[in-house]
């Protein structure tokens, strides 16, 4: 018993740690792809070829002045950044990231919290995220953020629905919530990846965690394109850096969730084995989030809400009824 509490928080440190050094490099990263696809150069003075950008944003973030409003609800103000980073690895407890392996006759299953209700946990530690932005937006005394705040839970409301429905046709498919078992319903090659029986279902999953994620074309909460920055208008130093480290570890739970769910997880891929094969299909629907953003424009809410409610919904229903039927007969 003691082996296996010192292993889980063991895995835990490795988790955060590991995952807030990957959010910090992914802004590199989402930097760098834009400024290609939009001809420029991108981070280019910091160390060659601006690799050491990294570690002078980590700099300022740690050694900027912690800014808090005068007539802030100053508590509410402080915990909300941990809130939105808190819920992010918390989601991440569930998520399988790679093949068991064994070090000294010691056998080690890369996931925090092997527990059979894996996706229902991390989509409710994702949806309590929400807390965050809105707590923020509500607390600072500004109405820029207060329109953050009422974005935040226009946004939320509408996809949640979705990625709910999204995935309940696979689920009725594979028969279980847990990751593990989604990994092992897709082990005999290519041919057997869940895509191929639930397209539609896999495309409405890959919009409502573009939304769940805030990505554009869906960042309605601080909407970057405006003067304000909506819920964060009055965050500074490294309680901004919480709201964005929280956003990049959802991306990456997000990308391992399509990875395990429609295409075929950490199994073997040819002759590629199974920890390189999920990160190659992790870091594909990671760049695949930041060619978005640099390929199409942002939407208004109101927008966002038609989307999700009269279109993305039904044919979440419809995907669910057909897959029931198709299962009857």
């Amino acid at each position: 018993m003691d082996a296996i509490i010192i292993e889980t928080i063991v895995k835990a440190a490795l988790v955060i740690a590991v995952f807030s050094a990957l959010a910090g490099f992914g802004t590199f990263i989402e930097r760098k792809i834009l400024a290609f696809m939009q001809r420029r150069l991108g981070p280019m003075h910091v160390g060659p070829f601006g690799i050491l950008q990294i570690a002078a944003d980590g700099i300022k973030l740690f050694t900027k002045e912690d800014i808090i409003p005068q007539h802030a609800n100053k508590f509410i103000f402080m915990i909300a950044p941990i809130i939105t980073a808190a819920t992010a690895f918390i989601a991440l407890a569930a998520v399988p990231i790679f093949p068991e392996f064994t070090v000294f006759g010691y056998t080690i299953h890369p996931i925090v919290a092997d527990i059979n209700v894996g996706i229902l946990f991390i989509l409710g530690a994702m949806a309590s995220g929400l807390y965050g932005p809105l707590l923020a937006g509500m607390a600072q005394a500004n109405k820029w953020g207060i329109i953050g705040s009422a974005r935040t839970a226009i946004l939320f409301m509408s996809y949640e629905v979705v990625t709910g429905l999204s995935l309940l046709a696979p689920i009725m498919l594979v028969g279980s919530l847990s990751l593990i078992d989604f990994n092992a319903a897709q082990t005999g090659g290519v041919g057997e990846w869940l895509v191929w029986q639930q397209p539609v279902a896999f495309i409405l999953f890959i919009i409502a965690g573009f939304a769940e994620t805030n990505r554009t074309p869906f960042d309605i909460l601080e909407h970057e394109a405006e003067i304000i920055s909506g819920y964060a208008t009055e965050y500074s130093g490294m309680r901004w850096g919480m709201f964005f480290i929280g956003e990049y570890a959802n991306m990456i739970t997000i990308s391992f969730m399509a990875s395990l769910i429609f295409f075929g997880g950490f199994n073997e891929w040819g002759i590629l084995p199974g920890g390189l094969a999920i990160l190659l299909k992790v870091s594909f629907f990671f760049f695949l989030m930041l060619w978005v953003r640099a390929s199409w424009p942002h939407i208004r809410p109101d927008q966002l809400m038609w989307l999700c409610w009269k279109v993305l919904m039904p044919i979440a229903i419809l995907n669910v009824l057909i897959t029931g039927l198709v299962m009857m007969l």
